[in-house]
């Protein structure tokens, strides 16, 4: 099936094109599912790379197609295998996770998901993001053991505290944002620290993905009011209201 103007995009840019099966699934909470899948080929082609994500195809209630971005959990590519973690809200990825089983297939495209670890390494990681970003978080800080961290987690519901997290306690410093006001909850409590965090800790990196209207805000005021280089930096709005 046709992928419309923005498969076309993602094959001008080389995308590649996959299709993965589910073999299972669980709730982890009542608001976040868990899909287990066959990756099509793709790992063997491909390779894995720290918070490499690809892109899955939906079908709207008009008929058009939707995509959007996961987070590989657990890729092993010996097996072809991963996980997909979603965080459900409204919109026609939530929905069809939701009622995803074993032998459902989906279409996925793989474009656009380079991540290398910073060179040199930060001094610290200053990480924001929510439940959706949590299988990329977990994926950074695997990434760069041994770094200290600071992490803000907005959170929606109770059930978000018990989701796994890569911490190490003795480096990670946690900080749980309960959503409100569209986050700007989760933007004022970030906005309050990060002066002091970056003067104590000049040589840090700032890892942003939040919904998109948070983290566009989040990642001028990083660039433009703290002077952060882009180098030193990643953003990247992971959903908007409504389209997950």
């Amino acid at each position: 099936m046709g992928h419309g103007w923005e498969g076309a995009v993602l094959k001008l840019f080389r995308g590649k094109d996959f299709e993965f099966t589910v073999t299972g699934a669980e709730d982890v909470t009542e608001h976040y599912r868990r899909l287990h899948l066959t990756d099509g080929g793709m790992l063997a082609l491909t390779g894995v790379h720290p918070t490499m994500w690809v892109r899955l195809w939906f079908d709207r209630a008009d008929g058009r197609r939707h995509q959007r971005a996961y987070t590989l959990v657990d890729p092993d590519p010996a097996a072809g295998t991963f996980n997909l973690e979603f965080a459900l809200h409204d919109g026609p990825a939530s929905d069809w996770a939701r009622k995803a089983g074993p032998g459902d297939r989906i279409e996925a495209t793989l474009q656009g998901t380079g991540f290398d670890v910073p060179d040199p390494l930060p001094a610290r990681l200053l990480v924001i993001g929510d439940t959706a970003a949590v299988p990329a978080v977990n994926s950074l800080l695997t990434a760069m053991p041994g770094i200290p961290a600071t992490l803000w987690l907005e959170t929606q519901h109770t059930s978000d505290h018990d989701l796994d997290l890569s911490l190490d306690t003795a480096l990670h410093d946690l900080h749980r944002v309960e959503r409100r006001d569209a986050g700007r909850g989760l933007l004022d409590e970030v906005r309050a620290a990060l002066p002091a965090l970056i003067e104590d800790t000049p040589d840090v990196y700032v890892w942003i993905t939040c919904d998109t209207a948070t983290t566009r805000a989040l990642a001028s005021y990083v660039r433009r009011d703290l002077s952060v280089p882009r180098r030193r930096m990643h953003a990247l709005g992971y959903w908007r209201p409504g389209k997950s």
